[in-house]
């Protein structure tokens, strides 16, 4: 950065008034590029930064959006410490501590307390498994009332198969406020289909994106199938090579009819990195217990 720029940052955007012991500046919050001394020379300097500090929003989101992720939305299995697998049916949540155990270790688990003649409890805090549906139902409403993210995730997904989606969107919507990736995935499906809610692409691309950024593989695909279809090529591209990274099956196979229809769009090299970092994400899932309970 030259003495100029520098000298320009350490100004008010708007009056030009320079920092010093009694006059703090603070950043314009949307785009970090300006700062101002006070909230009415943001106010004034608004209409001629307008477009810069769009642009520059645009590119930090960007930066957020194309960022390779450490690891999926799911995270690890607690016990066995090995990534989950993306197919939601080789894991399931405990309604007693809602964490999420992978089928390897439950199945480890079961075979243990059945070989020593053992009570059902969880594999993770040791709590008895309830041998009704209305036991686990009061496990989850108990942690429903602890704002449990997860818990109230499951519980919105129990109303959505009830028809009620009124309350599942309610309890989705509660659920992404606590932070959990998922129901802002399944939150854009609704607003997609306008399943207890309106119809509405905005409130749709805004949950996708939040999924994307926490590092959802699905939710980023088909981020990249909008991207597609509105005529983003290169981003849908983008979108489907992390993803494929992340060992999502359906964006290997999009990737490569990209590359046989597209010529250039993405290299044999490109297609071979992807493929190979795939297939690392994939493997990675693997273990003989998880093999065994198959």
């Amino acid at each position: 950065m030259s003495d100029e720029s520098e000298a320009d940052v350490l100004c008010c955007a708007s009056c030009g008034v320079a920092e010093c012991d009694d006059i703090k500046l603070k950043n314009c919050t949307a785009c970090y590029l300006v700062k101002y001394c006070s909230l009415k020379c943001q106010k004034d300097h608004r209409p001629k930064h307008k477009r810069a500090c769009k642009k520059r929003m645009a590119e930090l989101r960007d930066e957020l959006l194309f960022k390779q992720p450490e690891s999926t939305n799911l995270g690890d299995c607690p016990i066995c410490c090995l990534p989950l697998p993306l197919d939601l049916s080789k894991s399931s949540a405990a309604t007693c501590c809602s964490k999420t155990i992978c089928t390897g270790c439950n199945y480890a688990n079961q075979k243990r307390e059945v070989e020593e003649r053992l009570g059902k409890k969880c594999p993770f805090c040791r709590t008895s498994v309830p041998g009704t549906d209305e036991g686990c139902d009061k496990q989850r409403m108990k942690r429903i009332e602890m704002n449990d993210p997860m818990a109230i995730f499951q519980e919105g997904g129990e109303q959505y198969h009830k028809g009620d989606y009124s309350s599942a969107f309610e309890l989705y919507t509660k659920a992404a406020e606590l932070g959990e990736l998922e129901a802002h995935h399944t939150l854009s499906i609704m607003y997609h289909n306008g399943h207890g809610v309106e119809k509405d692409r905005g409130k749709e691309m805004h949950h996708l994106e939040v999924a994307t950024i926490g590092g959802h593989p699905i939710a980023r695909h088909n981020l990249g199938c909008h991207e597609w279809r509105t005529g983003n090529k290169e981003r849908a591209a983008k979108h489907w090579t992390i993803a494929a990274t992340q060992g999502f099956d359906e964006s290997i196979k999009s990737l490569m009819d990209v590359f046989r229809e597209e010529d250039g769009m993405v290299s044999k090299d490109d297609l071979a990195v992807a493929l190979r970092a795939h297939q690392v994400a994939v493997d990675a899932t693997k273990s003989p217990q998880r093999e065994a309970a198959e």
